[in-house]
């Protein structure tokens, strides 16, 4: 892990009750709050009582402060240069124009030092300022509500003009593009940004069909699970936002089960695939004819 255990819901949860306990006296209310705030719900006991207990000597008898001075969590060089190798990926121009002020740190890695296999290579251009433009006003419908007049290119090359209701915003790791989920359109509900010529507020009366939000096609991958090399943790990371479900079914082996949206398909093979050895795909029958079918292509390639 980059970041230091310091900055762990524990930890948080500890500086939290700090920094009220410093303005004021606290309540066991108040304390038993913040510790739900910051903490995780098992937490609750074990925190609480090692206070009241005084194992932890954070607050006095009647509920203030032991130290004068609120905590703060200063970061580590590991963490500057990892941050400043964050900030030069293009992407984040796309939600922020702050810049990062750490003269004293070096990235921690580059451009050059990452090394990515079966994406394309056409992904959207993200220093493009009418991209970035277009982006942020995406972002904003989507965060507060309101439709979007969009022209965009059409496959013929021609431009379409459609209006819609921003639900959501989603990534493409294998195309390495952005593409725009909406509703109440009848062209569809799906926009890649790339394609989009101008976009702006609609600014005349919208009225949104009910059922116009595309539905996703979930699909589910079962698999086997060698845990060597930390691969139950690096898998269940990799997949940290799906639906899922690990069972252990021996010693070092495990049973894995993974929801995902049937469009990005293609990218959870590629996914899988990145675990080598590790994994074997069990079921649907499909999904693995699609493993088969990708590593023979890899065999072959150059043949």
């Amino acid at each position: 892990m980059i970041f230091s255990e310091l900055y762990s819901a524990y930890y948080n949860a500890v500086a939290g009750i700090l920094k009220a306990a410093a303005a004021r006296p606290l309540g066991s209310g108040e304390l038993r709050g913040i510790i739900e705030k910051n903490a995780f719900g098992e937490s609750l006991p074990n925190i609480e009582s090692a206070i009241a207990e005084e194992r932890w000597q954070l607050l006095c008898k009647d509920g203030s402060a032991a130290v004068r001075n609120t905590p703060t969590m200063p970061l580590t060089m590991l963490e500057k240069r990892w941050l400043k190798a964050i900030y030069a990926d293009p992407r984040v121009r796309l939600f922020t124009d702050e810049e990062i002020d750490l003269p004293d740190a070096d990235p921690l890695f580059g451009p050059d030092d990452i090394s990515v296999f079966d994406r394309y290579s056409d992904g959207d251009p993200y220093e493009d300022e009418a991209y970035i433009k277009n982006f942020r006003l995406i972002l904003d419908a989507v965060r507060n509500r309101y439709p979007l007049s969009i022209h965009i290119t059409n496959r013929r090359g021609g431009v379409t003009h459609m209006v819609m209701m921003p639900e959501y915003l989603e990534y493409s790791e294998k195309d390495d593009k952005f593409r725009l989920i909406g509703s109440s359109c009848r062209y569809g509900g799906v926009v890649n940004l790339g394609r989009i010529v101008s976009c702006r507020p609609y600014t005349k009366p919208f009225e949104e069909k009910p059922g116009g939000k595309k539905q996703p096609r979930i699909g589910t991958v079962e698999f086997e699970l060698y845990d060597k090399r930390n691969a139950l943790e690096r898998v269940l990371m990799h997949f940290a936002h799906f639906e899922k479900q690990a069972e252990k079914t021996g010693e070092d082996r495990y049973k894995v089960t993974v929801k995902y949206d049937r469009d990005d398909e293609t990218e959870i093979v590629i996914r899988f695939l990145s675990f080598g050895p590790m994994v074997k795909a069990t079921a649907p029958r499909h999904f693995v004819e699609l493993i088969k079918g990708r590593l023979l292509r890899q065999k072959n390639c150059g043949q």
